[in-house]
């Protein structure tokens, strides 16, 4: 097995470098070490490339549903076991799911690192996918997606702008897909959903924290080098073609009273340069009380109850997404307008020197706060090794944001905020809501 440790280069001088070492099992589970002695704690998480992304177009919402799926019991821990098994050895866990992957994890004290390392293997091993299980699950996704989609004010926004911002790509579709398509798959399909994707050669093994590396390699190599190695995923390539023309979209939504205003971008990759560039234009137009946008148009013109965005920064494309709730006397249209002024600044002229100080301080202060606990540390060394493949990033993205010039934040703002580049959609309440 190849061994590489992490040389501390990089970064900027207030914050601390992360030391890793890294390996891989002869399965080709790829192992991160991580040692922190400051307290006496320890995380065992794992990281599967696989999201929504990777789903059927007629089979979605997997991906998700194996988050919760495979909570449900191994061959050596029973039905309803797990979470009693990790309270009662002073720990937390949990999951969640992207379109890029699933990650799972648990936080305990120090001395239980085997039993995480075990109960981990376990969940790859000797999974139990069942019919009681996939029933129960279906009810509990089918009350989470009723609860925080369905039946919540603003819901679907970003079901309603995926379908219209992708045409060929699997970002079309939501995390946490279809009823239907859930409803109607049968157990096979799960087994086989198991068999491709939760395999050791499709996953990261990171251990961060408080425990002794000869001892916990020792534990890795006895809990996880036995799994067999899955057959290598053939990932497809997904191309969108340009967006060279507004999209107008409307979307009724039965929750809402307010009409909100969407306006959305599609985004590059993550791992490129403009998509760290348009990640300081979306800070400097809306992140917060003190952006551009919002001193603007909701504290001094008062034609918004709220102005903000939400930038979703993915393996194969982002989305920037501007949205609006208009105060009485005043439509979407007027927003989009003061909107468009503020992007046509940016376009035209170099931001000031304060702000772009500003943005650089912002930037690093996020970075340090994201390395500043070893939970946050531990899901970052899986996320650059699995998605970016480049594991040091941890150490030197922030390296990246402070070589940004305010030449580049002109030019990249004039490449993607283009209003022949958008989605326009109307969020609308229902029509009787209207009349009322």
């Amino acid at each position: 097995m190849a061994i590489s440790t992490a040389l501390l280069l990089g970064g900027v001088a207030t914050a601390q470098k992360i030391a890793f070492e890294e390996y891989n099992l002869d399965n080709g589970m790829h192992v991160i070490l991580h040692q922190d002695n400051s307290a006496p704690v320890v995380i065992t998480s794992v990281m599967y490339h696989v999201g929504s992304k990777d789903e059927n177009p007629n089979k979605t919402g997997f991906a998700h549903f194996f988050e919760h799926l495979l909570f449900e019991g191994t061959k050596n821990i029973k039905r309803g076991e797990w979470f009693n098994i990790v309270t009662a050895n002073g720990g937390v866990n949990n999951a969640n799911t992207s379109d890029d992957r699933t990650y799972y994890y648990e936080v305990f004290p120090s001395n239980n690192l085997e039993l995480a390392l075990w109960m981990e293997s376990e969940r790859l091993m000797h999974p139990v996918i069942n019919q009681i299980g996939v029933d129960t699950q279906k009810e509990v996704i089918k009350e989470e997606k009723n609860s925080r989609y369905d039946n919540q004010p603003y819901g679907k926004i970003i079901q309603a702008v995926k379908e219209n911002l992708f045409t060929d790509h699997p970002y079309r579709w939501t995390t946490i897909g279809s009823t239907e398509h859930l409803n109607s798959a049968k157990l096979e399909d799960f087994k086989a959903f198991n068999e491709k994707f939760y395999i050791p050669n499709n996953a990261v093994l990171v251990v961060a924290g408080d425990f002794e590396q000869k001892q916990a390699k020792e534990w890795i190599q006895n809990y996880f080098g036995p799994i067999k190695k899955g057959a290598a995923i053939k990932k497809e390539t997904f191309v969108e073609k340009p967006i060279t023309e507004t999209i107008k979209a409307t979307h009724i939504d039965p929750n809402i009273q307010i009409p909100m205003l969407v306006a959305a971008y599609r985004t590059p990759s993550m791992k490129t340069r403009d998509a760290r560039v348009l990640d300081f234009i979306s800070s400097y137009l809306s992140d917060g009380k003190s952006s551009k946008l919002y001193k603007k148009i909701v504290d001094d013109q008062k034609k918004a109850l709220q102005i903000g965005a939400v930038g979703f920064n993915e393996e194969d494309y982002g989305m920037y997404i501007l949205y609006g709730l208009p105060m009485a006397n005043f439509t979407s249209k007027d927003l989009l307008q003061e909107i468009d002024e503020e992007i046509i600044k940016i376009q035209t002229e170099l931001i000031s020197e304060k702000d772009y100080q500003k943005l650089l301080n912002q930037f690093e202060n996020q970075y340090v706060n994201q390395n500043s606990n070893v939970e946050g540390i531990a899901e970052n060394l899986a996320k650059y090794y699995l998605l970016y493949g480049d594991i040091n990033l941890i150490n030197t993205e922030i390296d990246i944001y402070h070589s940004i010039t305010r030449e580049e934040i002109r030019a990249v703002a004039k490449k993607y905020l283009n209003p022949n580049q958008r989605l326009i959609l109307d969020y609308i309440p229902s029509p009787e809501k209207n009349e009322n």
